[in-house]
C-alpha cells in the first residue's frame, strides 16, 4: 500500500548542520525535459506546464531555448510560447545559442538567458560544431550584450564528470572553462553530468577543485542525471559542500539528443522528498508537482520515471 502524503511523510527533521536551510530548485523540465520528445508538443501544452509548474511553488521555470529550429525541433515554437508564459513566474530562463537567439530573447522581454557550453571537444563539436574555445568567443559577445540589458546569465557547461567519447573528464580541465564563462560575465554556472556517470567522491573534488582556483561556491548549481542511480546521491554530497541551487526536472523528463547515453534529469520531485525529510525549504507543494507531472505523463502517452511521482499517484 502506498502512504498518502497527507499523513505527513516524509518526516522532516531540522536541518543538519552543514546543509543550507534553503534549497532554489531550478527546474528544466519544460525546456530540457521536453526537448528531446520526438513528437511534437503542443505549445499549449507546454505553457500550462509551465503555468502548473508556477501553480506548484516553483519560482525558476526554464522555459524553451532560442536556437535554430533544425537543432531542436521540439523548441522551434519559443516565439510563440514566451509570451504565454512571461509572466507565469519569478524567473524564466531561455537558453541563447548566440547573439541571433539572444535577439530573438530580449524581444520578447526575457530578463534571464543561460548559454550552453562544453567541457570536452567531443561534445562541443556534436552539440554546436565548434572546439571549446571556439564555443567561448561565441559566448562572449552574448553575455556582454546580455548584461548591458540587465539580464541575468546562466553558463550550462555539459560534459563535467564524463564524456561518452572521451571518458573521464579531468577536474583542471573544467575548472579552466568554468573561471573563463565567469570571467566573460556568468553570474552563475550549472555543473552538468550530462551522461550520469558523476559520484559523491568526484563531485567533491570539482567543487574543491573550482573554490581552490577561486569560483564561489554561491556561484554554482548542479544539473546531475540519474544514469547510474546517483543523482540524488551526488546532490546531497553538493549540499554537503555549500552549494543551493540545484537543476531539476518535473517527473524526471529528459535527457540529451547529442548524447545518447543520457537518461532523464534528477526527478523533481525526487528531489523535494529528500529535501522535504532533510528539513530543507523549497518552497514546492509536492501534491501539486507530482499532480502536475501525471497530468503531462498522460499527455505524452507513458508514466513517469520518478519514482516519488509513482509512489504518490498510485491506486490500488
Amino acid at each position: 500500500m502506498t502512504t498518502p502524503p497527507e499523513l505527513g511523510l516524509p518526516m522532516p527533521v531540522p536541518a543538519a548542520e552543514g546543509l543550507p536551510t534553503r534549497v532554489r530548485i531550478h527546474e528544466v523540465g519544460a525546456r530540457d525535459g521536453l526537448q528531446n520528445e520526438r513528437a511534437t508538443v503542443p505549445t499549449e501544452t507546454k505553457a500550462e506546464f509551465i503555468h502548473r509548474l508556477a501553480a506548484a511553488g516553483l519560482t525558476t521555470i526554464e522555459a524553451t531555448s532560442f536556437v535554430h529550429p533544425k537543432w531542436v525541433p521540439q523548441l522551434a515554437d519559443a516565439e510563440r510560447l514566451f509570451p504565454l508564459v512571461r509572466d507565469a513566474a519569478p524567473h524564466l530562463p531561455v537558453l541563447v545559442p548566440n547573439e541571433r537567439g539572444l535577439d530573438r530573447a530580449l524581444s520578447l522581454g526575457a530578463t534571464r538567458i543561460a548559454v550552453f557550453a562544453s567541457a570536452t571537444e567531443s561534445f562541443a563539436k556534436a552539440n554546436l560544431n565548434r572546439t571549446v574555445d571556439e564555443a567561448l568567443a561565441m559566448f562572449e559577445p552574448v553575455v556582454a550584450r546580455a548584461k548591458a540589458q540587465d539580464a541575468h546569465v546562466r553558463g550550462y557547461l555539459s560534459m563535467c564528470f564524463g564524456d561518452p567519447w572521451e571518458g573521464p573528464v579531468p577536474v583542471p580541465q573544467v575548472v579552466r572553462i568554468c573561471r573563463a564563462l565567469l570571467d566573460m560575465g556568468c553570474d552563475e554556472l550549472s555543473l552538468g553530468d550530462t551522461i550520469g556517470v558523476a559520484t559523491p567522491g568526484h563531485v567533491q573534488a570539482l567543487l574543491t577543485g573550482l573554490n581552490n582556483e577561486g569560483v564561489p561556491t554561491p556561484s554554482l548549481g548542479v544539473h546531475f542525471h540519474d544514469t547510474y542511480g546517483q543523482a540524488l546521491a551526488n546532490t546531497l554530497a553538493a549540499l554537503q559542500h555549500g552549494v543551493t541551487t540545484v537543476d531539476a526536472s518535473a517527473g524526471g523528463l529528459g535527457g540529451c539528443p547529442y548524447a545518447k547515453s543520457a537518461t532523464g534529469n534528477l526527478a523533481t520531485e525526487d528531489l523535494v522528498w529528500m529535501l522535504t525529510g532533510l528539513g530543507i525549504d523549497t518552497g514546492v507543494d509536492l501534491g501539486l508537482l507530482t499532480a502536475t507531472s501525471v497530468w503531462m505523463a498522460e499527455r505524452l502517452g507513458r508514466p513517469s520515471p520518478s519514482r516519488t511521482v509513482r509512489a504518490l499517484s498510485h491506486k490500488e
